[in-house]
Order: structure tokens, then sequence, then C-alpha cells
């Protein structure tokens, strides 16, 4: 008769020895795993810092010249504020010169001449010279004369009764005004009318 194999009995300390191992192999791998992330994330961040720095630095380049430009900018229009200052009468002047040339030429045939009338002509023409310069750049006189006084644009020398007109009008200019646009440049010298001797007379009685 052949003998029967007895199962083996379980043997504790290999057991654990067995357990022991495989939870040592699973620390080892969970451990390279962890330093396989742990190597990915770091390898991002420099990745992330890098690209940030090169944001910065592009930023801080962009800024620069814009600033540039900006300075740059700032001077150009300082320069051209200054010379259309400078040379804001230059198309008046432009215009004035033809009118000083007349005015010598009609001096020049009255010395020559001594004729009054050609020189009063000659006088008369550049006149009408000036007045039209005046035109052209907007500068035009004031209506005045039987106009109410208006403080804004005349000045009154006198007053003067009058029983022609209502008080407070201007009855004689003595000097004329000009205005350029709607700015006064020069107001008028006016007089300006009083009460007339009649309505006094009614007034005081």
């Amino acid at each position: 008769m052949t003998k029967k194999s007895r199962p083996k009995k379980p043997d504790p300390v290999a057991d654990a020895d067995a357990e022991a191992a495989l939870d040592a192999a699973e620390a080892h791998d969970l451990a390279a795993d962890v330093a396989a992330a742990s190597a990915d994330e770091s390898t991002a961040d420099v990745e992330s810092r890098e690209q940030l720095l090169a944001d910065i630095e592009e930023a801080q380049d962009r800024a620069l010249r814009s600033r540039a430009e900006l300075e740059n900018y700032r001077k150009r229009a300082a320069r051209e504020l200054q010379d259309a200052r400078r040379y804001a009468n230059l198309p008046l002047m432009r215009d004035l010169l033809p009118v000083l040339d007349n005015l010598d030429r009609a001096i020049e045939a009255a010395e020559k001449n001594h004729d009054a009338a050609k020189l009063l002509e000659g006088v008369k023409i550049v006149v009408e010279q000036f007045e039209g310069v005046f035109q052209r750049h907007h500068c035009t006189p004031i209506e005045t004369l039987h106009q109410p006084f208006d403080p804004h644009l005349h000045q009154a020398i006198s007053q003067q009764p009058c029983d022609e007109h209502p008080a407070g009008t201007v009855v004689l200019v003595t000097q004329p005004g000009f205005q350029l646009h709607d700015r006064v440049v020069r107001p008028s010298q006016v007089i300006v009318s009083a009460p007339g001797q009649e309505k006094t007379e009614e007034q005081s009685t």
C-alpha cells in the first residue's frame, strides 16, 4: 500500500516573509512612480518659469520701446507747437508786404511829381489793400454807428444830447474798432447819445 501524502501545514513565517517582500516591491514601485512624477513636475516648473521670464522680458522691452516713442512724440509735438507760435504771423506778413510796397511807391511818386491828388489816390488804394488783408485774416470792423452802446464792443469817451436817437445810442465813431472772428482786437471809441433837451424838460415838469 502506498502512503498518502499529508497536506503541508501553513508556515506563518514563510507567509509573512512573502507578504513583506510583496509590500516591499509595491513600495519600491510606488517610490519609483513618485520619483518619476516629481521629475516630470520639476521639468514642467522649469519650463513654465523660463516661459514666464521670457514673457516678462518681452513686456519690458515693449514698455521701453513705447516709452521711447512717447518721448519722441512729446519732443516732436513741442517743437511743432513752438514753430507754429513763432511763425503764426507769417501769412499776415506776406500779405502786408505788397501793401507796404505800394505805400512806398505812392510816396516816391508824390516826391517826384509834387502832386497831392495822386498821393491821395495812392493812399486810398493802400487803405483798400489794408482792408482786404484784414478781411482775408478774418479781422473785420465792428458795426458801431447808430447801434446801441455795448461795453463789450465800444468804449464811450463822452455823451452828447440827441433827440434823433434813443439814449445810449452810438451817434459818432471817433476810432473804429476791429474784431478777430468773435474776439475784440480793439473796441470802437464812440460818443453816446444822452437824453435830448426836450426829454429833459419833460422829465423836469
